[in-house]
């Protein structure tokens, strides 16, 4: 994993997460900028994927547990695909929440993969 690529991910997740919850305060439904935001996270996590497998053989292996981590990588890249389904079929500011807490959970979830790779984000 790399680690500015992964603050980076971080970043646009926080920042999806305040947009869709912003989206959501004034009572709209799901539209092309949350979707958006969320399948902008996606792209970045289905990116993430491709890094952490070319990673190990170019002398970057993770020093923590690598099932774990793939368990992570493979539930994080979920989450906001299932997630985008459910703001397609529920049409409702809620929607927008779902999204948002999504959202903030990638930021966790993408914080505790750089701490299994081996790189302490903030130790």
């Amino acid at each position: 994993m790399i680690e500015w690529f992964g603050f980076a991910q971080m970043a646009v997740a926080g920042i999806a997460a305040i947009l869709c919850f912003a989206v959501a305060f004034i009572g709209r439904a799901p539209n092309d900028l949350t979707m958006g935001a969320t399948a902008l996270v996606t792209v970045l996590l289905i990116a993430q994927v491709v890094i952490s497998i070319i990673a190990p053989f170019t002398g970057n292996p993770p020093r923590g547990d690598g099932l774990e981590f793939g368990l992570y990588l493979f539930v994080a890249v979920l989450m906001p695909i299932i997630a985008g389904v459910w703001a397609l079929v529920d049409r409702s500011k809620w929607a927008n929440m779902v999204l948002g807490v999504v959202h903030i959970a990638l930021v966790v979830m993408v914080y505790r993969m750089l701490d299994i790779w081996g790189t302490p984000a903030f130790a």
